[in-house]
């Protein structure tokens, strides 16, 4: 959640929707989130995790975790954290496909 609000201006900027408009898709995606406990994640996917993000970027840690957990995607805009995860095999990224 934290995330989501730190980058509110540049979603806004990015999708030239108003500002109003971004806080009513915040609200609708809120509700549909699920929050986990960090210390829910398993000791053997946080060591993963940890191993994967250590030389790029250390506090992406939990998000990777998180999504080795789920076996889940990850959405990142971080193209350094992707790139370096991409080099080590992890491809387990939500992407969206342009239409055009």
């Amino acid at each position: 959640m934290v995330e989501l609000f730190k980058r509110k201006e540049k979603l806004v900027k990015l999708s030239q929707l108003s500002k109003d408009e971004i806080v009513r898709i915040y609200q609708i995606l809120l509700k549909r989130i699920t929050l986990y406990k960090e210390d829910l994640i398993s000791h053997e996917n946080r060591v993963t995790a940890y191993a994967l993000c250590q030389d790029i970027d250390e506090s992406d840690t939990p998000h990777v975790a998180l999504t080795l957990e789920l076996d889940g995607l990850l959405w990142t805009g971080d193209k350094k954290l992707k790139e370096g995860l991409k080099r080590k095999n992890f491809n387990q990224f939500f992407e969206i496909q342009n239409k055009y």
